[in-house]
């Protein structure tokens, strides 16, 4: 027991792992590596799964308003197919209103990635909650958030569970037709901010050729499609170099895999 200087209180010392020789700990770190790899693969396969999950026709109708007044549902998606949405607090009886959002909610906002690398892959992502869209303005202004963001004013949290705890909703839109394709919350929801994790729980996934994907889904080779998020343009061709960069990254890297 050792007493901290800076509270005054009795504490228990820290139990820390043993310090070892460079090569004892490259030896530890394989060891490990073997079964982060085992993992890697086990999430793969079970977003190869969520992407054959069955899906929900939303047939009722549900309006939001948006920067540029009235939305609906299929409003949202924005001309993509996918459209990913996270249920926010943020309204009168939240903690932090009218200041803040709730603070887990506001840390879910503050990790989000830059939403151009979703939209590249035919998906957008957007935010709800019930507050009006002059309180969400001056929210996002004093934080520094560009993630669209919406005001619910009907049945929709209530309709897709999340009226009572934040989540995340995802929803597939064929013409005029929407779907929901998936739901996450809690310790799931907490993950979401990453390019990554948002594309493995929608059903077209990463849209990558090494994906196992029902047939017809759209792919396009690993990395060619990553850019500048200021960069993207749906009508240009990778640039020849970056392919060449990616392709022997990728290639180095499969070969250390397989030494490995």
């Amino acid at each position: 027991m050792t007493r901290s200087a800076e509270t005054g209180r009795t504490e228990s010392a820290m139990q820390t792992p043993p310090v070892v020789s460079p090569e004892a700990w490259e030896a530890a770190h394989q060891q490990l590596l073997v079964k982060e790899k085992a993992q890697m693969r086990a999430r793969d396969a079970l977003a190869a799964e969520r992407r054959r999950m069955p899906w929900m026709a939303v047939d009722a109708t549900y309006a939001f308003e948006g920067p540029a007044g009235k939305a609906s549902l299929l409003d949202l998606f924005d001309g993509r197919r996918q459209l990913i949405v996270y249920r926010a607090f943020f309204e009168p009886g939240v903690f932090g209103w009218p200041d803040h959002a709730c603070r887990g909610c506001s840390m879910v906002a503050d990790q989000v990635a830059h939403v151009a690398h979703l939209n590249a892959r035919d998906t957008t992502l957007v935010f709800v909650s019930r507050a009006p869209q002059a309180d969400i303005a001056r929210l996002k202004a004093r934080m520094g958030w560009e993630i669209p963001w919406f005001t619910v004013t009907d049945s929709f949290d209530a309709d897709f569970g999340v009226d009572e705890w934040h989540g995340t909703n995802v929803f597939y839109r064929d013409g005029d037709r929407v779907f929901r394709t998936y739901f996450v919350n809690n310790r799931g929801d907490e993950q979401m901010g990453g390019t990554w994790n948002y594309l493995d729980i929608t059903p077209l996934g990463r849209q990558e050729v090494w994906e196992d994907s029902p047939e017809g889904y759209p792919q396009t080779p690993t990395y060619k499609w990553w850019n500048w998020h200021d960069n993207y343009d749906e009508s240009a061709a990778p640039d020849k170099k970056w392919v060449e960069a990616s392709d022997a990254g990728e290639a180095a890297m499969r070969d250390k895999d397989a030494k490995a």
